[in-house]
């Protein structure tokens, strides 16, 4: 069997005698009977590419601040972690790389939609406001500006693109694809998952301005699942520089986005490496947030 790698920085695993389910843009997932082990790399996409430089700590950031939310808001509604230490069995040879990011979770019937909740209008929901003065057919009030708080959280579904990108989609398709029962109850419990979770980053300086949340089915249970407000599934913003009208300052990845903008990238693979500033800088970023939300840093 071969040697586990070392934890300070994974862009990808390998672990021989684990069945390899397959590889997301972050994430790498492994079959355990009816359980999965989730395991959060290093690795970073932007704009549907996966980047060929690793941010360091940047998968025990996402795996630490979702087991947190996970605990948090757990009387919402139920999520799939099992455990995130003390991996043992077949797991034990793994057991450095996999610390701090990863989890033993039930397996369950994912649903087919991204539960997207946004409390400020920004991204593709504002460029969907200039275009028909509402998001996914939610009508808005006219004279937004950029990055404006909405009067109310709205939940935007999305369709969950295996390849390219997600596809924005009405309240009433979501209805058509999943019914009228199961659609109600994710945006019943996206909202409140996005309230509380909203007032207490508030309190510690950070504006959530939007995120997305992913829910599968235990026999008729709804179950939460993936990752958990993060800044891969969240535009965190500070709250001390937050000023509408324009593109806010932001503790997620946004910072790459920039950098691949300026240096004008076709956003064709393959992506081209990152500099050691760029690394760093977006690394703080992950490690400030998680630090802001949680009140301590990552151990």
């Amino acid at each position: 069997m071969a040697s586990p790698q070392p934890d300070s920085v994974i862009s990808q695993t390998n672990f021989p005698g684990l069945r390899l389910r397959g590889r997301g843009k972050v994430r790498d997932l492994y079959e355990l009977g009816d359980q999965l082990l989730i395991v959060a790399t290093d690795r970073l996409s932007a704009f549907d590419v996966v980047l060929p430089t690793p941010i360091p700590d940047k998968g025990r950031v996402l795996t630490q601040l979702s087991l947190y939310w996970f605990e948090k808001l757990g009387d919402v509604v139920p999520h799939h972690v099992i455990r995130a230490t003390g991996f043992t069995g077949e797991l034990a040879p793994y057991a450095a790389s996999l610390a701090g990011r990863a989890m033993l979770v039930r397996r369950t019937e994912p649903v087919p939609i991204e539960c997207v909740v946004r409390g400020y209008i920004s991204g593709s929901g504002w460029k969907d406001y200039q275009r028909t003065g509402g998001i996914c057919g939610i009508p808005l009030p006219a004279g937004l500006r950029d990055s404006d708080r909405l009067p109310e959280p709205i939940f935007t579904p999305s369709t969950k693109a295996t390849t390219g990108h997600d596809e924005n989609i009405s309240f009433e398709e979501t209805v058509s694809r999943i019914g009228r029962p199961l659609a109600e109850k994710l945006r019943e419990t996206s909202l409140e998952l996005y309230r509380r979770a909203a007032a207490h980053a508030a309190a510690h300086g950070i504006i959530i301005a939007d995120t997305k949340f992913e829910f599968g089915l235990l026999g008729q249970d709804l179950i939460w699942i993936d990752e958990a407000l993060t800044p891969d599934s969240s535009r965190f913003w500070p709250a001390g520089q937050y000023s509408p009208g324009r593109a806010q300052p932001s503790f997620d990845k946004q910072f790459v986005r920039d950098y691949l903008e300026r240096i004008g990238w076709n956003k064709q693979p393959p992506a081209p490496e990152l500099p050691p500033d760029v690394v760093a800088g977006t690394r703080q970023k992950y490690l400030e947030a998680y630090q802001r939300i949680t009140g301590h840093a990552l151990d």
